[in-house]
């Protein structure tokens, strides 16, 4: 049996070593070592999109791969491939590491450096087990995840009030009319409202999967609230107190889990940065900033985007801003907003009518909202501009704002927004 091997290690001189000895064993097939563990999960999902028997057999992952800690990466990959062994390559091979590395879904571990025989044996035993998986999959088993794992977008607020829950639910709410399979999760950990907005009341929450090292099918199906308008929410805890209990590496396992089960998970961060959104936003495959038009908030945005990158989860470029209350009389325009944060503003605004909103918001009924309002016909749009739908209309550009130069009462702004302390 030829035994497919992708290795994932930063270090070009390790990469060496590991090529090296890959291409010595017995009927094995080596490909190029990643980089990174973005560039590990985009070729895993890439060559699940065919078929399972396109995986590799065999994942090696070293110690210092970046930016997902090792440990981190294997529980994804863990995830989102079941059917492929992962083997930690550490110089660290104590029975502590042994022990958080099976917790993670590792296969085995290999101490550095390399031996040819631990490193064939290890290899050996994970591709084996991948086998008996897969064969085990083939036949049908009910749980089994087998694509290549669904997309994430997380929604943050500049600040407190620009609409960001309401933005959230109404792409979750979009995304599933369109037939995607959706998750939505109030990662508002303190005061989040989702299950407000929506009418909804459940005595589970994220708080309840924060300690829990597998969470299996049924685990998840527990914590997660099936809602009739299609959509199954994970809540924030009712006790503002337990959101504590959600850090970065439970935030990671959970978006995880959902990503393994969801074609699409939506994540309410809220407006303040903690370790557990800042790792869903890290971990995003679209990273979505709310903002509205107005000094202040726009100032929060570029404090939001700034901080983000100090703290190495997101660039200012990769980061899409929506303008929420928008209108065409508004001083600050999106093409300000973008040269102001340095992000990248969707064609679609969002129009300033909150009379639309009232009525179904006060009665925390948000999934009744007329399809005739002009807030949700923009923010569905949105969505499919985003790439959240199954299937996007194709719709004629917005008659939104110009993308091009500053109007010169909007370059009076500039100066205003750019005076604003970056925290």
């Amino acid at each position: 049996m030829t035994t497919r091997i992708l290795p994932a290690v930063a270090d070009p001189d390790a990469a060496r070593i590991f090529s090296t000895l890959l291409s010595q064993l017995p009927s094995a097939e080596p490909a190029a070592p990643v980089a990174d563990s973005t560039t590990l999960l985009d070729t895993l999902a890439r060559l699940a999109l065919d078929s399972l028997d396109d995986l590799p057999e065999v994942v090696l992952v070293h110690e210092r791969i970046g930016p997902v800690p090792a440990l981190e990466l294997i529980r994804e990959v863990a995830l989102r491939f079941p059917a492929v062994g992962v083997v930690l390559v550490s110089s660290d091979a104590g029975p502590a590491l042994f022990s958080a590395a099976m917790d993670s879904g590792a296969r085995g571990l290999v101490g550095l450096p390399l031996s040819y025989e631990e490193l064939a044996a290890r290899v050996q035993a994970a591709a084996q087990w991948a086998v008996g998986v897969r064969r085990h999959l083939g036949k049908g088993a009910a749980d089994a995840f087998t694509g290549p794992g669904g997309r994430v977008v997380t929604v943050t607020g500049a600040k407190g009030g620009v609409g960001t829950t309401f933005t959230a639910v109404q792409f979750a709410l979009a995304a599933a009319a369109s037939g995607r399979r959706t998750a939505l999760v109030d990662m508002d950990l303190q005061a989040g409202d989702v299950g407000s907005y929506l009418d909804v009341q459940f005595r589970r929450s994220i708080a309840d999967l924060a300690g829990i090292q597998d969470i299996s099918p049924r685990v998840l199906q527990d914590a997660v609230y099936e809602d009739r308008t299609g959509l199954a929410l994970l809540l924030a805890p009712a006790d503002g107190e337990r959101g504590e209990e959600v850090d970065d590496r439970a935030a990671r396992h959970i978006v995880g889990a959902l990503r393994s089960r969801y074609e699409l998970v939506v994540v309410d961060c809220g407006t303040q940065v903690t370790g557990a959104n800042a790792a869903a936003v890290e971990m995003a495959d679209v990273a979505v900033l709310v903002t509205t038009p107005d000094v202040i908030a726009v100032r929060a945005a570029k404090r939001m985007v700034r901080l983000w990158e100090r703290l190495q989860v997101r660039k200012a470029e990769d980061t899409s801003v929506v303008v929420n209350r928008w209108s065409k009389h508004t001083e600050i325009q999106p093409a300000l907003i973008e040269k102001i944060t340095k992000t990248r503003a969707t064609r679609t605004p969002v129009p300033a009518a909150f009379k639309e909103l009232q009525a179904v918001v006060d009665a925390g009924r948000v999934q009744d909202l007329d399809n005739r309002s002009t807030v949700k016909q923009a923010l569905w749009t949105l969505a499919g501009e985003l790439g959240l739908l199954a299937a996007a209309p194709d719709t004629p550009p917005p008659a939104g704002p110009p993308g091009g130069a500053l109007t010169l009462r909007a370059a009076g702004t500039v100066s205003r927004l750019r005076r604003g302390r970056e925290g």
